[in-house]
Formats: structure tokens, C-alpha cells, sequence
């Protein structure tokens, strides 16, 4: 079992990017729960955050705690049910950036492979094929002295599905202390994961609209 210890981050207590009447969406530090769990200590994260200045606000989808990043929320039920529905069907295009470990060979490709529950490491996640289908597209960017930056399209929602992914590939994610040794884990002081880019429809107009927040690393 991961022990889980949280302590989220202060500042910025919440980076509001884009409001209007139907959804709000933030731009995430790393550290900070998506929405809370069962322990009372995460009752602070985004979700009750915004609830703070908007009591009507409703969690679409999640990122990873240790990851930052767009996120996006609902104001009311049909705009939760349109939003819902565009990441089920696929319809949103998400884009991330990662440092991740080692000099990456191949300069693009897909991953393609399937994503379970590690049932004796729970929260963990693992390749395996009696598992729900998982698709990545990464490109590189950068290769640097001794690490690669590399953009992530994930085609699926899967939990932990781009750390799972980058590990197969050999090349874990920088500050991932979930899956990293102690030398991945002390490379970075936080998981060098980002949600770069969100691209959703707008759920009255169907218009399509982008939201970005620049990776720090």
C-alpha cells in the first residue's frame, strides 16, 4: 500500500483562468487534490476551493495530485452532463508535458497498452493486457544532459495512465514517487508532470475553445 501524505500548497490558492456561467476553469498546482477523499486533511483541494467563491461549482474530471495543470468545471447539471460526455466520447484534446528520465531514442510514436490496478500495491496501476484499453501519442521536444522533454496526448482517461505508460517505455517521469526509485523521486522536487492544454466544446454554443497554462519545467 502507497502511503499517502498531503500537505497542498497555499499559493496560489486558486489560478481561476476562464469563468462564465456555465464553467470555470483553473490552472492547478501540483500537490493540490482534484476533490476530496475520505480523511478529513483532503477537504482542502480545487474542488472545495472553488466552492468557497462558487457554492455551485461540480467536479468534471480529475487530474493526479502530484500533476498541475487545466482543469475544468461546471456551474449546473447540463453543463456538467455536456462536459461529462465530451471526455467519455473522446471529444476533448488534452496535451501534456513531461521531463521524464533518459534520452528517449525515438523522436515520436503511440503507446498502446492496456492499464489494470496493481491489486497488491493499491493505488498503483500496471500494463496489463486483460486490462481496459490505453493509448498515449508522445513527441519529443527536448532532449536534455541527461533527461527528455517530451509532449503526451492521451487518447484515454485512464488513472495513472501517462506515468504507467512512460515507465513501460523505460523512461519514468522525473519526481514520480509513485512509480520512481529514490533516485527518480529526488531528481525533481515535485512530479514533472503538467496539463499543458485543454480543448473543449463550449456546452451551449458547441463552440470549440482552448485553455493552456505553460509547463514549468
Amino acid at each position: 500500500m502507497q502511503i499517502f501524505e498531503y500537505h497542498p500548497p497555499a499559493l496560489p490558492w486558486l489560478d481561476i483562468r476562464y469563468r462564465d456561467d456555465e464553467m470555470i476553469v483553473i490552472a492547478k498546482p501540483s500537490g493540490l487534490l482534484s476533490n476530496p477523499g475520505m480523511a478529513e486533511v483532503t477537504h482542502d483541494c480545487a474542488l472545495t476551493r472553488l466552492q468557497k467563491l462558487y457554492p455551485e461549482t461540480i467536479l468534471v474530471h480529475r487530474l493526479d495530485c502530484a500533476t498541475s495543470g487545466i482543469m475544468v468545471f461546471a456551474r449546473h447539471k447540463k453543463a456538467e452532463s455536456h462536459l461529462k460526455t465530451q471526455f467519455q466520447d473522446r471529444g476533448t484534446e488534452k496535451v501534456y508535458i513531461a521531463e521524464v528520465d533518459g534520452l528517449m531514442k525515438q523522436d515520436a510514436g503511440q503507446i498502446n497498452l492496456a492499464i489494470a490496478p496493481d491489486k497488491e500495491n493499491r493505488p498503483l496501476q500496471k500494463i496489463d493486457k486483460t486490462g481496459k484499453s490505453a493509448i498515449t501519442d508522445f513527441k519529443v521536444l527536448e532532449r536534455r544532459e541527461n533527461s527528455t522533454l517530451v509532449e503526451l496526448r492521451p487518447h484515454t482517461g485512464r488513472t495513472h495512465q501517462l506515468r504507467v505508460h512512460m515507465k513501460a517505455l523505460g523512461h519514468i517521469i522525473l519526481g514520480d514517487d509513485f512509480y520512481g526509485d529514490t533516485r527518480i523521486t529526488n531528481a525533481r522536487p515535485r512530479l514533472c508532470l503538467h496539463a499543458q492544454t485543454l480543448t473543449i466544446q463550449k456546452p451551449s454554443s458547441g463552440e470549440q475553445i482552448s485553455f493552456t497554462s505553460k509547463h514549468p519545467f
